[in-house]
């Protein structure tokens, strides 16, 4: 008799969390924005490399570095996407496979735009997963869309996925994403620099006023007061879209990744002209060092006419206009792609530090946040964005980066959806009567 009581009690409890779950899954799909995450005891999953990535044959990058939430057992229904000029970016929540371990994951991937269609398809996985977890043919997945792509792609994401698309702000996404990771994640956001490579910040709440630049296919520098209250205050069309483009034209090289491999192969002074170029040695007079850039592939012209010169005497008058084509060759020979890679790698980052460190003088700011799909976590990229952030500031700031760089639009559209405080840790604990 006990056997059965506890047998029929077993199956009411069963019954009470199973109609339990439905009923949150209705209402988070329901009210996307009532869902509450936990995020006590959250972590990075495999915090020994800042940029593990895998790639997938539908062409998606997926960044490994996962965010647990050991906590989190309430249904979330939405995912969120931030489609920018070079790559989209895509986050959403994943309970354990194993439903006897709480708690689930934020996940993390990237197409190139060019591939969106892809994206949608993996979008649409997505969503028929959804569905058959909750058995239903009508409970559906929202999508949070920010970006420039929100708008451009919209029709095509509706008609693909046949469900809401909500578009959301993408400078106020980037702020919510941003101070989430900063406040909240602790082992994300380091400092670097060649000598002392990677010092992580403990989160903390304090965190305003800061600048963040954030460095996609051009760049935005915004002034952050508080949640609420920011501006962009300058940035530059010479960003990410600048190098992989060029490097394009220049080099064989046909993704960013294979550019920034082949950045770190390379020796910039192959083609940027130093100042011992210039007077043999350092210019201790105003504190440059012989190995300080004096113009970038200012070597360049003279190596390049060197070669034609030398063409043209080999192929005589005759021959001219052959020597010229030929000694253009022989001269595109003499760059090597590495490092031409690595020179421009180096222009672009050099000035995109300098006009940060002028924004934060002008606008007395002492945090200097850098994050976007540019830096991709590629220690010459952090270290020259250091370097010059401490060069200029007399070694009065620093340059902080996140390991999560190229995703706080797409966290932040995620965060959209919750309600106010979402994220915070004292905020968490189930409301109470």
């Amino acid at each position: 008799m006990a056997s059965i009581t506890a047998s029929a009690d077993q199956a009411h409890l069963t019954d009470f969390l199973t109609e339990k779950t439905s009923l949150a899954i209705d209402d988070a799909i329901a009210r996307p924005g009532a869902v509450r995450i936990n995020v006590q005891g959250a972590f990075i999953v495999d915090d020994e490399a800042l940029t593990p990535e895998t790639t997938s044959d539908d062409g998606s990058v997926h960044d490994t570095r996962v965010i647990r939430l050991p906590h989190h057992t309430a249904m979330v229904s939405h995912i969120a996407i931030d489609i920018g000029g070079s790559l989209a970016k895509l986050v959403y929540f994943s309970r354990e496979p194993n439903f006897n371990v709480l708690g689930g994951q934020l996940n993390f991937l990237k197409f190139e735009t060019d591939m969106v269609d892809q994206c949608l398809e993996f979008m649409k996985e997505l969503k028929m997963k959804q569905q058959q977890f909750d058995g239903s043919s009508c409970r559906e997945l929202c999508v949070v869309a920010t970006g420039g792509g929100a708008y451009k792609y919209y029709e095509r994401m509706k008609q693909v996925l046949g469900i809401e698309i909500l578009q959301e702000d993408e400078m106020e996404c980037l702020i919510i994403g941003h101070d989430f990771f900063i406040t909240e994640i602790p082992r994300e956001v380091f400092t670097y620099i060649d000598f002392d490579p990677v010092n992580f910040a403990e989160p903390r709440a304090d965190i305003y006023p800061y600048l963040l630049v954030n460095i996609g296919s051009g760049v935005s520098m915004i002034k952050v007061a508080g949640p609420k209250d920011y501006e962009r205050v300058g940035g530059t069309h010479l960003g990410g879209g600048t190098l992989w483009g060029l490097l394009s034209l220049l080099t064989g090289a046909r993704t960013f990744d294979e550019m920034l491999a082949m950045a770190d192969k390379g020796d910039n002074a192959g083609v940027d002209m130093m100042v011992g170029d210039i007077y043999g040695a350092d210019y201790g007079k105003i504190g440059l060092k012989s190995t300080t850039i004096a113009s970038s592939f200012g070597k360049v012209f003279k190596m390049k006419r060197q070669a034609e010169n030398e063409s043209e005497d080999d192929g005589g008058i005759l021959n001219r206009d052959r020597a010229q084509i030929n000694g253009t060759e022989e001269a595109s020979r003499t760059f090597r792609p590495e490092d031409i890679s690595k020179s421009l790698l180096f222009a672009i980052s050099n000035n995109i530090g300098q006009i940060a460190y002028l924004q934060s003088e002008k606008h007395a700011l002492e945090d200097i946040y850098f994050a976007g799909s540019f830096i991709r976590g590629h220690r010459q990229t952090m270290n020259t964005l250091s370097y010059a952030i401490k060069y200029w500031s007399n070694g009065k700031k620093k340059a902080y980066f996140l390991r999560h760089e190229g995703y706080l639009g797409a966290v932040g559209a995620f965060l959209k959806r919750q309600p106010r405080n979402w994220g915070r840790r004292n905020s968490m604990e189930d409301a109470r009567p």
